[in-house]
């Protein structure tokens, strides 16, 4: 039902509409903004930028003006533009397509946090037209990708900058390129702002997405920008890398942005340190610098650039570390730059190419693992930068992630006051252990969450039914066959949840290695399970494409060997609304990679988040979030880092090893999941995870330990808060 109009003093201009000589902006006050962009374009550089190659911030999980709108009871006004604004934000598209997975949406969650801390930071990354792909899914054929189509220019929260000295006419930068005989060639973005606005609306951390779709770019760079992770070939790849980092200063030069210290998360725009060394020796040689400089100046310039720039690998995967060969950076890049890799990107396994990795590990002042293990398997890697690399394990932006209803249950219980504002006080969540009443209504309030997405996929397995008598797609999922009576699944059955990116050393497919021993578990005790999928392959992924083939075609199997009482569903086109209801929703969350290449993992912290105890193997995270068994399940082969094996290859990824382990350990999970009346177990697990994972992997603790690397100068009510939050947890101890 459409709420009354209310009059516009409840909501007015001066309240949400602001503006510079930028543009116009929606959702904060005159006052917010000119606060922060002072403190951006401060002459003290007491600021950061953070470049990322993508950003995951849907408006779907997380939106404090639609919200804010919702309350105040407004729909419209009788001011033309604050009219445009509240329909645009009430009505718009929710979705910005230019994330891929988990290194967008950790940047995403690592803004929003920025942004309710009051830290001075902008983020800076590209606009990709075509967004990362979309995803249908075809029980014969597997994954099909298809472009995704959306538009910047009615999306909310997006706004197209302004050339301050031609309002009528977007803000543009150049960027040089240059061909294999130093001929250069200009790409042109204009600037984009997406306002990321924490939940008081008080403050905000501005994005600057390049946009190079533009007429006055060429029609090559506006090609491979068009999609995330383009891979049609390494020259494309190479390209959009170096879109995003030499952008970084021509952008902070645009907008008057004077950040200290630059965040590389990931190695993507490392090419800014190329930039900012030439930078450098022009101010100590001029412009002819190019001749004068020696290559100790060139190693002194890299040291100099070292000092401002923190840097955080994400990866151990191989192919998670951007190497590109030299011939194919000689026609896009100048010589003297070609002449800074030689020093500084050397690959001895590879001496055909630079490797980008190796240039950003060499250029910092601070590197940072996302994980204690994680921390060991980098120094293994690197170790000639062994004592620069420190842990800073990551989090999860707990304002997008716990569930609606999980959150009015936290509201409700003084133990958790003020934990929207200040996580840390999930520490307290110990003493609701036997609190009767907090238990019930924990379970009630899990019980909502799981109708909710047990919902969505009935509803859904209904829909491609329909959908394989309407086109030529076949249904992903067997069920969808099933007549009307057998295909709904039931909330109240044991729900396991499993979604990310497919890839080989994920081993989505773990579990179902023996399908006779998993069917025998379930009907021997009468235990019935949902098995929830989801998640994406790159288009050039075929290994993992192959993945995502072979559980589907399980589905039959599972069901008809476990009398019906298994159910496999695999939810097609998985973005981060599908992913907050599958964290909230399932019974228990399943991590299965192979020991010890999951640098980190965050979805089992967005479970956790909301209760959801983990299984999974000792990788990444879990390490740290399992508490001896405290607040989930533990399987598989605990290798000694020292003589792990890093590779991917089929035959090192131990199937036959992990899967019996799960196999040893999932009857006692199902046992205490339906004999929770006479068993305290489960419940136990999930409210520990509330007392011992909820204030620490979260982004708010994050983001407190990378400010003490920033070497920010910050007013003594926010490095108060920043302290309490960093006591809680030393990720690097």
């Amino acid at each position: 039902m459409t709420q009354p109009t209310q009059p516009q003093a409840d909501i007015s201009a001066g309240d949400l509409i602001s503006s510079n000589k930028w543009g116009t902006f929606f959702g904060i006050s005159q006052k917010t903004l000119d606060h922060v962009w002072k403190n951006l374009t401060s002459p003290s550089g007491n600021s950061i930028m953070y470049i990322s190659m993508e950003i995951g911030a849907d408006r779907d999980v997380f939106h404090p003006i639609m919200s804010k709108l919702r309350k105040l009871g407004v729909t419209k006004t009788t001011d033309d533009v604050l009219n445009h604004f509240i329909t645009l934000f009430l009505h718009g598209p929710a979705k910005i397509p230019n994330y891929g997975g988990g290194l967008g949406i950790l940047a995403g969650d690592t803004l929003k946090s920025f942004a309710d801390l009051k830290i001075p930071v902008v983020g800076i990354s590209l606009l990709y037209r075509k967004g990362y792909f979309s995803q249908m899914v075809d029980s014969q054929v597997g994954q099909i990708s298809t472009a995704t189509d959306w538009s910047p220019e009615n999306t909310p929260s997006l706004y197209l900058l302004k050339n301050p000295e031609n309002p009528a006419i977007p803000l543009e930068i150049e960027i040089p390129f240059f061909d294999k005989h130093d001929k250069q060639i200009s790409a042109r973005a204009q600037l984009w702002l997406k306002m990321e606005v924490n939940s008081k609306l008080d403050y905000f951390v501005p994005e600057i997405l390049l946009d190079f779709s533009i007429p006055s770019s060429p029609d090559w760079i506006r090609m491979v920008s068009q999609t995330l992770y383009d891979s049609i070939s390494d020259e494309t790849k190479a390209i959009q890398r170096r879109l995003l980092g030499a952008s970084v200063m021509p952008a902070m030069k645009a907008l008057g942005l004077t950040a200290n210290t630059l965040h590389l998360n990931e190695q993507h725009g490392v090419i800014v340190v190329l930039n900012m060394i030439a930078q450098w020796l022009e101010k100590k040689y001029g412009p002819d610098y190019q001749e004068k400089a020696t290559n100790q100046d060139i190693l002194n310039a890299a040291d100099a650039v070292a000092e401002k720039i923190v840097f955080t690998i994400h990866t151990p995967v191989k192919a998670g570390h951007d190497r590109f060969s030299k011939a194919i950076i000689s026609h896009i890049g100048h010589a003297f730059c070609q002449n800074i890799l030689e020093l500084l990107a050397k690959d001895d396994e590879f001496p055909s190419s630079f490797n980008f990795t190796r240039l950003a590990m060499r250029v910092n002042r601070a590197t940072n693992s996302v994980s204690r293990l994680h921390k060991e398997v980098t120094r293994k890697q690197f170790p000639e930068f062994k004592d620069k690399i420190s842990a800073i394990t990551n989090g999860v932006h707990h304002l997008t992630w716990i569930s609606d209803a999980k959150a009015e249950l936290y509201d409700d219980f003084d133990e958790l006051k003020n934990w929207r504002q200040d996580p840390s006080v999930f520490t307290k969540a110990k003493q609701l252990t036997a609190n009767s009443t907090f238990r019930s209504y924990f379970s009630q309030a899990w019980l909502k969450d799981t109708e909710n997405l047990i919902d969505y996929i009935n509803t859904m397995l209904i829909q491609h039914r329909v959908q394989m008598h309407e086109t030529w797609i076949d249904p992903p999922n067997y069920l969808s066959h099933l007549d009307e009576n057998e295909r709904p699944l039931n909330p109240r059955v044991f729900t396991l949840g499993f979604a990310r990116r497919f890839s080989t050393y994920k081993r989505a497919d773990l579990i179902f290695d023996n399908i006779d021993t998993l069917a025998d578990i379930i009907v021997t005790n009468n235990f019935p399970v949902n098995f929830i999928y989801a998640g994406k392959a790159h288009p050039q992924d075929i290994p993992g494409q192959t993945i995502i083939r072979q559980i589907l075609n399980l589905g039959e199997e599972l069901y008809t060997k476990s009398n019906g009482l298994a159910k496999l569903v695999f939810i097609p086109g998985y973005d981060m609304k599908i992913a907050k209801m599958m964290v909230s929703g399932v019974h228990a969350w399943l991590n299965s990679p192979k020991r010890p290449l999951e640098a980190s993992g965050t979805s089992g912290m967005k479970a956790a988040l909301n209760g959801v105890p983990n299984i999974s193997t000792m990788d990444g995270w879990w390490v740290e979030g399992y508490h001896n068994g405290q607040t989930g399940w533990k399987f598989g082969y605990e290798s000694d880092i020292e003589s792990a094996c890093l590779s991917e290859s089929p035959d090192t990824l131990l199937y036959e090893h992990d899967s019996a382990a799960f196999y040893a350990v999932f009857p006692e999970i199902l046992r205490n999941f339906y004999n929770r009346d006479s068993d305290d177990t489960y419940i136990n697990k999930s409210i520990a995870n509330l007392a011992l994972n909820c204030p620490i992997f979260n982004t708010h603790r994050m983001a407190a330990e990378y400010v003490s690397r920033y070497n920010l100068d910050l007013p003594a009510a926010i490095f108060k808060k920043i302290e309490k939050l960093r006591k809680i947890y030393q990720s690097d101890t």
